[in-house]
């Protein structure tokens, strides 16, 4: 991965590296790196992750074909 400096314009080549670095997941993968992760827990995120791929799939299939905009599973709230 390159980044050209311009103008010597730090900042700009920095924020733009940060986005570069989002956009392939590094950032994402050094923070699951950076600690160990049971295999169990692991599984655990890998399925619920897989879930929420899938949902998401259907969710744009739908409002491509039918222009239904499917409402989103409230989410649970702990109670005080």
């Amino acid at each position: 991965m390159q980044i050209i400096v311009r103008d010597n314009n730090v900042d700009k080549a920095l924020r733009v590296l940060k986005k570069k670095l989002m956009q392939e997941g590094v950032m994402r993968e050094m923070r699951l790196r950076e600690h160990f992760e049971k295999p169990s827990v692991k599984r655990a995120r890998e399925k619920a992750e897989a879930i929420r791929r899938a949902r998401k799939l259907v969710q744009k299939k739908l409002n491509r074909e039918f222009g239904i905009v499917a409402k989103k599973p409230a989410k649970h709230q702990r109670s005080k």
